[in-house]
């Protein structure tokens, strides 16, 4: 059975409609208009086919396109009755034109294209990208030379490319400085004023309630260490007790890698000939990423949430200075890692969205994981989480002790606000692992802590 969809349409009879439809399948993937069939698909009782009617319509798709379509037409049999079958395939050369207007196909309708989309299609169809054209009125003075000094010793450091000479000659190796003068990539990257992009960042309680907020506005590579210094801030961190002697270790709210690579992702992919911010906003249990541009070349969101996803780079230049860099592995990997850290914590999930004029990553989950590895003790460790910072419950348990060595198990469960018996089944393993001793009896002993 034929459906509409985003590469099928059915059009009733032969119109301006249908050539604004073949204009959009082939700025995007290609597609099929059958003419001759209702929305439903089946045949319409008026068609008829006319002696000159395909010839008079291949000329007419040609006239009123630019560059030209030649399309594929034939005569099919549908349900009985006779119908035609109009197919094109993806353009070479985009975008392509009708009457002055320019469309892509979107699920199984047919979108207007921007300035800013007409641009960026026309971009990927020549390969070539944004940040690699000029800076408008830009020039060697515009660079600070400690930020492009320290990006040639990183890259040095990292082994993926070897650099030598003076930081001009190196830039201009990266094609990051041409006969023309800087780029948009080296601004962008090593800029020694305010490059005029935004990242916005918010805590949030509430959609409306603002706890926090901050505007971040510098070189891509300061903006995001300074973006990951700000989520650091504001995620709760819960601390595991583990060993002899005692070890502390850290588990962040969310895995640090994967938040690495959705900041990297926003910044280095976003669209620059956008106005709007990049804009992450934090909330109790979940962190929200709008990157400025919808996805890239033909990468659907179905896609990219599939492991073998190819993907396309937007900015070239900026792409490979961050490889170069060793900030990003391979190109469209990025997505690969952040699955495999989200698998680390089982009840949180990632969504996928393209919304308006933008790419939307979200980060949620239902219950903070606050260990990292399974003991013995049959009991689940679930302890409190407060907004700031998550204790382990054994670790309450010993600074508890510390401050009242006499504290009874009835005090200790009160305090931490769970039942006395999974406040013995933690002294007991606390006394197994040498962490503390009872001197005396219930009644009238204490606790020691030991190397306290």
């Amino acid at each position: 059975m034929i459906v509409e969809n985003q590469h099928t349409e059915f059009k009733a009879s032969f119109n301006d409609a249908t050539i604004e439809t073949l204009s959009a399948f082939v700025n995007t993937k290609g597609g099929k208009v059958y003419v001759g069939l209702d929305d439903k698909g089946k045949p319409v009782s008026n068609f008829s086919i006319g002696k000159e009617t395909i010839q008079n319509w291949i000329n007419e798709i040609k006239n009123k396109t630019q560059p030209s379509i030649i399309a594929d037409i034939e005569i099919e049999t549908i349900h009985g009755k006779e119908v035609i079958g109009i197919t094109v395939h993806e353009f070479p050369v985009k975008p392509v034109a009708f009457k002055g207007r320019y469309y892509q196909r979107v699920n199984n309708s047919n979108h207007q294209l921007s300035a800013f989309e007409i641009t960026n299609l026309s971009l990927q169809s020549l390969q070539l990208s944004w940040d690699s054209y000029p800076r408008h009125g830009g020039s060697l003075e515009d660079l600070d030379e400690p930020k492009v000094i320290a990006f040639i010793e990183k890259v040095n450091a990292t082994g993926r490319f070897k650099l030598e000479g003076s930081w001009m000659e190196n830039l201009q190796k990266l094609k990051l400085v041409g006969a023309k003068g800087i780029t948009n990539a080296a601004w962008l990257l090593f800029s020694n004023q305010a490059i005029g992009y935004n990242v916005h960042l918010g805590r949030f309680k509430t959609p409306s309630m603002i706890i926090d907020d901050k505007m971040l506005n510098g070189t891509l590579f300061e903006v995001v260490e300074e973006t990951m210094r700000y989520l650091i801030s504001h995620i709760k961190v819960a601390f595991e007790i583990t060993g002899m002697p005692t070890q502390r270790t850290e588990i962040f709210e969310y895995p640090l890698p994967a938040l690495r690579e959705i900041v990297l992702n926003a910044i280095i992919h976003r669209d620059y000939m956008s106005p709007i911010d990049i804009q992450v906003k934090i909330f109790d249990n979940k962190i929200s990423f709008y990157n400025p541009g919808m996805l890239y070349g033909n990468l659907t969101v179905a896609e990219l949430i599939k492991d073998n996803y190819q993907a396309n780079t937007r900015n070239k230049l900026i792409a490979e200075a961050f490889y170069l860099t060793g900030d990003i592995e391979k190109y469209g990997s990025g997505f690969v890692r952040i699955r495999k850290e989200l698998k680390k914590y089982p009840t949180m999930k990632m969504e996928l969205e393209e919304i308006p004029n933008g790419f939307l990553a979200v980060l949620s989950y239902t219950k903070q994981r606050v260990r990292l590895v399974e003991d013995n003790v049959t009991d689940n460790v679930t302890d409190n989480v407060t907004d700031n910072v998550t204790d382990n419950r054994r670790r309450h348990i010993v600074e508890l002790m510390k401050k009242n060595k006499k504290i009874t198990t009835i005090e200790m469960a009160n305090s931490i606000g769970v039942v006395r018996r999974t406040i013995a089944r933690d002294l007991e393993l606390l006394k197994k692992n040498g962490v503390i001793e009872r001197v005396g009896s219930d009644s009238n002993g204490y606790w020691i802590v030991n190397g306290d």
